[in-house]
């Protein structure tokens, strides 16, 4: 199965859902960066729940999620867009520990909890949408839950989970997001508090092969689905775009480059890639400056 998102509402218009499938997009991620085990669950986390919110905007909008906890991962950085792409890293893949007193991934422990979510919407404007809340747990489902609750001001259940073999892959990996919209009533949110307590951890169900539109009707009965969205860890990078940013800096510092290294080396941290110029293609760089 692959990758993919639903939109959908529930209970008459009250509720609107997102539920995703993201065991190949985190493997992806999961492969670029080699992350180990608790590294993994915290990439795969903050990936499922942020491709869920970028496909909440719409055209070009993209949202970048930063999240900087003060533990031994350091910040993990994604973007996402509205078409279902997503990319990201944490600052050091390589963090691992035993399991926790749930006998769970520690995810809490190597984020920390000491720190900051915060979210930018590039909404195609001059300002950027800004929002920034203190992390409550470290364990990211709690703390996009509690940046939708005091950020946007939009009761909300945030449920992501990954599931890792010992061999450090991706075995499952997704996640749902459920909204209140105004005038849901009490007897709907005592319904889906109820389920959402009693229901299995989302990485399982995910692991036994229940689909996204399964996963919700678990959670909310019956469900209006509005879009469906394959989902894919994507970069945006590519040389042509790095070969352009060289040339923004001039002929000066490209000739500089030229004469002190003969060469120039340049790494995406979004994704791990290496791009490589030669003497060559420098020199061509630089022809263009004096050309432009």
């Amino acid at each position: 199965m692959s990758d993919y998102l639903i939109k959908a509402l529930a209970y008459d218009g009250q509720v609107r859902a997102y539920g995703i499938r993201t065991t190949e997009t985190v493997s992806e991620g999961q492969r670029r960066h080699d992350t180990w085990a608790t590294a993994s669950a915290a990439l795969g986390r903050a990936i499922t729940a942020s491709t869920m919110m970028g496909a909440m905007l719409k055209g070009d909008d993209k949202i970048t999620v930063k999240i900087e906890g003060g533990g031994p991962i350091g910040a993990i950085l994604v973007d996402a867009n509205a078409h279902g792409e997503v990319r990201g890293y944490v600052t050091n893949p390589h963090v691992d520990f035993e399991l926790n007193d749930k006998g769970k991934l520690d995810v809490s422990r190597a984020v920390g909890n000491n720190g900051f979510l915060s979210v930018v919407k590039d909404l195609g404007m001059r300002e950027h949408f800004t929002g920034q809340v203190p992390l409550v747990s470290g364990e990211l489902g709690e703390d996009f839950t509690y940046y939708f609750v005091a950020s946007e001001q939009v009761p909300s259940a945030v449920g992501v989970g990954v599931l890792v073999n010992p061999d450090h892959s991706i075995l499952a990996s997704g996640g749902f997001i459920i909204q209140l919209m105004p005038g849901t009533t009490d007897e709907t949110i005592e319904k889906i508090e109820k389920q959402i307590n009693s229901i299995p951890p989302i990485s399982k169900l995910i692991q036994e092969g229940l689909t996204p539109e399964e996963i919700l009707e678990r959670l909310l009965g019956d469900i209006k689905i509005l879009d469906k969205m394959p989902v894919s860890f994507t970069c945006s990078c590519s040389k042509e775009r790095l070969a352009n940013a060289i040339v923004s800096l001039g002929p000066d510092e490209i000739k500089a480059m030229i004469e002190e290294d003969g060469k120039a080396d340049a790494h995406c941290h979004f994704c791990n890639e290496q791009y490589h110029f030669t003497k060559q293609e420098l020199e061509d760089l630089y022809n263009k400056t004096k050309q432009d």
